[in-house]
């Protein structure tokens, strides 16, 4: 590439649209060197191309560009300079992926291409599936992970239910940890950053033991004060203290068997606040003390210490047996969730006359196991064939104390929920030609789900928030198919096309909750799609330039979704089969390694994900006429620009400069279209300056969060007469510093 070239390629990204110089300093700090080395690099092409992306889309390794599928991938180094920690944080960097914020992470969820979980109950599923080294998450607010150890994070859009089964009738969030090293190695970093004050420390170490024998062991601290003020105690709130460790061996008795152990532990306490509070009638402001409520409100008044404690463990086997040519993979797992929260309901500290005190406990235990049999690559049909099943068991119990004028009343309610699936799947693609083959999939599911649930009241008769005793049982069994028929076509060595269809399935239901009642008794319908998608991978300037595009239509059917209901005079969500929505559009992912020191990086999407017919419930308390309104938590727009670029020096040193750029349009967070829960839009500017010695292992950075300084909602919600957000981390400018040795 030449320098006019160059100089081409920085003014068509500088036209993008995005209101932000998010590459604009990098880009004009490095131009001289960059025309430089790019006159340079014509004499080593190789030296300049992409990093090949290795992914397990269709269930065994394969190259990015070379798999059916729109997958965007997340390094997990990459995550670890950017301090993005959660899955939540990622959503910028992905723009088909969002993030449902929730009054604990009991209540979160992920969406793809518009569509996710937008419930708490346990008798629902996950509408993304969450995969971890093979094991898939059965309950949405288990994938609120603290990211430790990564090797990277695959994002799979639209339906993936043959391989990945029920609960991925949207996409699957793949989630794969680093690999054993073979020599012995190790690591320990520490990062600090303001905002709230956080901190984080982690320790890895890995090598080979023995000939057969080789293990790895990483660990992770971390605390944060958060940065929202409780003014009622003047302490700090919406942070949060972790600590986890993650485990491996390896064992390889010969060079057809494989053994992998996998053990993992994370313990944590947030300090979510349940609202905080933007918009009041006069007479809820008036209650609410020194606090003002504003769309850049951090503080709250709160006589209750809102929290939660939650443990997440797991226990997984994996088993890969070489039959000559084919490969027999068995993964045996266990997972544990206990969750405890405490919500102050009422968003006040008005004890002794009003209180709406909460606490909820969770304790979910899944047992899976998975066979696959997977054909060797090069024949006419290649395949994957498997076997499924997966037993999980929720018990919670939820408490109640609702003080209206001075007068106290309780409730308590123990419910539980069983759903044991079965499946049997396999997945095929003929090769008719060098350039040809065809993809066709299917899985049956059959599910069992049955509830138990139990409240007594200290009244007899409804009061604010409260419903009185009652008890019901309910069981439901359902068969359902999903799957994947498609071709794919390489046009060349460096262009591929595919089209495909995909039928999604997530399984029945139960509105199970607090103050469930005999109407609520009734199962949810299986909620299906019918999904379309075209799309082309290609490469070009000898493995410098990777661009890939999707279009995509999807339609829905028995939609499973909240709607907002009263319950004892208090505004609550109510999970039905909503009708039929739809999600169209279109995905675009790019890299280009402009010189050996300056690699650029976009992705944007357009997803238009509506409503086409609600089915409205019974005393709904809003109205149901939404047909063609906007789903939930979905921009239309989402893009995401960055910049990476190296200056190495003559004495061995490493400078490194970064800088990204996200930006998305208004998002409305309520199915109901209340207009005063629309988030307007907003962009994202980070950046980082490092010096590194990768001869003797370590590196030092700086780090500017939002440096443009943007306020915004992660949520926003309806309490009736108020309206309240979540705050997220980066709500203003912050900076840290990184440090990390090698070893």
């Amino acid at each position: 590439m030449h320098t006019h070239q160059i100089r081409g390629a920085v003014a068509r990204a500088s036209r993008f649209p995005v209101r932000s110089p998010l590459a604009t300093a990098v880009l004009l700090a490095a131009i001289g060197q960059s025309a430089q080395a790019a006159d340079n690099d014509q004499q080593n092409p190789q030296a300049t191309a992409l990093s090949a992306v290795t992914v397990t889309a269709t269930r065994r390794e394969a190259s990015l560009q070379e798999v059916p599928v729109a997958v965007s991938v997340v390094q997990g180094e990459q995550l670890e300079r950017d301090n993005r920690n959660s899955v939540a944080s990622i959503v910028q960097q992905v723009p088909t992926l969002n993030y449902r914020a929730g009054a604990s992470n009991k209540d979160t969820s992920l969406f793809i291409r518009g569509v996710g979980t937008i419930s708490t109950s346990p008798g629902v599923e996950p509408t993304v599936a969450t995969v971890v080294d093979g094991v898939v998450f059965g309950r949405p607010g288990q994938s609120t992970l603290d990211l430790l150890d990564l090797e990277r994070i695959e994002v799979l859009r639209g339906p993936q239910g043959t391989l990945f089964g029920k609960n991925a009738s949207a996409g699957v969030l793949n989630v794969v940890s680093k690999a054993i090293p073979e020599q012995t190695q190790g690591y320990v970093d520490y990062s600090h950053f303001g905002g709230g004050d956080e901190n984080r420390l982690r320790f890895g170490l890995g090598g080979r033991l023995n000939e057969q024998l080789k293990g790895s062991l990483s660990t992770l601290w971390g605390d944060y004060d958060g940065n929202v003020e409780n003014l009622a105690n003047g302490y700090d709130v919406n942070g949060y203290e972790r600590k986890g460790l993650r485990g491996k061996l390896e064992f390889e008795p010969s060079d057809e068997l494989r053994l992998t152990l996998i053990g993992d532990y994370m313990k944590g306490e947030d300090t979510l606040p349940s609202g905080v509070v933007t918009q009041a009638s006069t007479a809820f402001r008036n209650q609410l003390g020194a606090v003002r409520p504003s769309a850049h409100n951090r503080d709250i008044s709160s006589d209750f210490k809102t929290h939660v404690e939650d443990e997440n463990q797991g226990f997984s086997a994996q088993l890969d047996w070489q039959l000559g040519d084919y490969t027999l993979t068995s993964i045996s797992a266990w997972r544990g969730w206990d969750n405890t929260q405490y919500q102050d309901g009422d968003r006040r500290a008005l004890l002794p006359l009003t209180a709406s005190h909460d606490k909820g406990t969770v304790d979910y235990d899944q047992y899976s196991q998975e066979f696959r049999l997977t054909s060797p690559k090069g024949q006419f049909n290649e395949y994957v064939l498997g076997a499924f099943y997966m037993h999980g068991t929720s018990r919670e119990t939820y408490q109640r104390l609702s003080v209206n004028g001075g007068v106290a009343n309780s409730g308590r309610a123990d419910y539980s929920t069983t759903n044991e699936s079965v499946a049997l799947f396999g997945e095929n693609t003929f090769n008719f030609t060098d350039d040809l083959r065809a993809i066709f999939g299917l899985r049956w599911t059959h599910d069992d789900l049955e509830y138990d649930h139990r409240r007594v009241s200290t009244s007899p008769t409804s009061v604010t928030g409260i419903q009185p005793s009652t008890a019901s049982q309910g069981s439901v069994d359902e068969d359902g198919w999903s799957g994947r028929t498609g071709l794919q076509y390489d046009f060349n060595d460096n262009l591929t096309g595919y089209v495909t269809y995909s039928r999604g399935y997530k399984g029945p239901a139960y509105n199970v909750f607090f103050n469930m009642q005999p109407r609520d008794t009734g199962a949810l319908k299986p909620e299906t799609s019918d999904a379309y998608e075209i799309g082309l991978k290609s490469t070009a300037l000898n493995n410098r330039l990777v661009a890939n595009l999707a279009l995509f239509h999807t339609d829905y059917d028995d939609y499973q979704a909240n709607f907002f209901d009263t319950v004892a005079n208090q505004v609550v969500t109510r999970l039905v089969n909503a009708g039929k929505v739809k999600t169209q559009g279109v995905e675009l992912d790019a890299s280009l390694q402009v010189t050996s020191q300056l690699k650029l990086s976009a992705a944007a999407a357009y997803t238009k994900a509506r409503v086409d017919h609600f089915n409205c419930p019974a005393g709904a308390a809003a109205s149901c006429d939404i047909d063609g309104g906007r789903l939930p938590f979905t921009p239309d727009w989402k893009t995401y620009l960055r910049a990476d670029y190296v200056i190495p020096l003559d004495n061995g040193l490493d400078i490194e400069l970064a800088s990204d750029y996200s930006w998305q349009d208004s998002v409305q967070f309520s199915l109901d279209q209340n207009p005063d829960t629309v988030q307007g839009a907003y962009g994202i500017w980070n950046a980082s300056v490092a010096l590194a010695d990768y001869n003797e292992g370590w590196r030092v950075a700086l780090l500017g969060k939002n440096l443009g300084d943007k306020s915004y909602a992660q949520m926003l919600s309806s309490g009736g007469d108020y309206i309240y957000r979540s705050v997220p981390r980066d709500d203003g400018r912050y900076f840290g510093v990184q440090l990390r040795k090698d070893f």
